[in-house]
């Protein structure tokens, strides 16, 4: 007889089993921890209950272990509590953030990437140039042999924070200036170091 009803429970179509019903919870629980460790300006960004804005930012202020670990529980709890479509927005605003937040770093090591082929080999500048037309080829080569000298000096790495600068500023120009997708380059300058590995 019990036998016939949990199956019925498990095969029932109006609830969820059990083991769903853990992993929405364990789901939301990690979205709260999530949100509790972004950034304050993407934090704002979020779409929050007032009390639920109010738990994480206690959560954030909380330095005790302990402390802390219970009151990201209570985040959990207050994440469980929202209506389907509260969640759904914060997920989006989430996924958002991520989204952008991948295609910055993606970019960014694009760059450093990039300053680090420009040092290792003179002709990198050439296919930089060819590549990023708007570029100051003179200015380039002046950052490279300032680098360099820099490194060799082992002074402040002020003209290496400049030819990132550099860098940035030139392939955002090309990328005003034709729509050019700089995270589909730093793709595909992975997959060819993946390939060169």
């Amino acid at each position: 007889m019990n036998d016939a009803v949990a199956e019925e429970d498990d095969n029932g179509y109006d609830r969820p089993s059990k083991s769903q019903l853990k992993r929405e919870m364990t789901a939301l629980q990690e979205l709260g921890t999530a949100l509790v460790e972004l950034p304050k300006d993407a934090l704002k960004r979020m779409p929050m209950t007032e009390d639920l804005a109010d738990a994480v930012h206690e959560a954030r202020r909380i330095t005790d272990h302990e402390g802390k670990r219970r009151q990201l529980q209570y985040v959990g709890r207050m994440m469980r509590g929202l209506r389907e479509d509260e969640v759904a927005a914060l997920r989006t605003a989430f996924d958002e953030y991520r989204g952008v937040n991948k295609a910055a770093t993606a970019r960014l090591h694009w760059i450093e990437r990039t300053r680090e082929k420009l040092l290792a080999d003179d002709a990198a500048l050439t296919e930089f140039i060819r590549q990023h037309p708007a570029a100051d080829p003179q200015e380039g080569r002046t950052l490279i042999r300032n680098v360099r000298r820099e490194q060799q000096q082992a002074k402040p790495p002020k003209y290496f924070r400049e030819l990132f600068q550099w860098i940035k500023d030139a392939s955002a120009q090309a990328d005003d200036g034709d729509d050019h997708d700089q995270t589909g380059n730093a793709r595909a300058d992975e997959d060819r170091d993946d390939d060169e590995a």
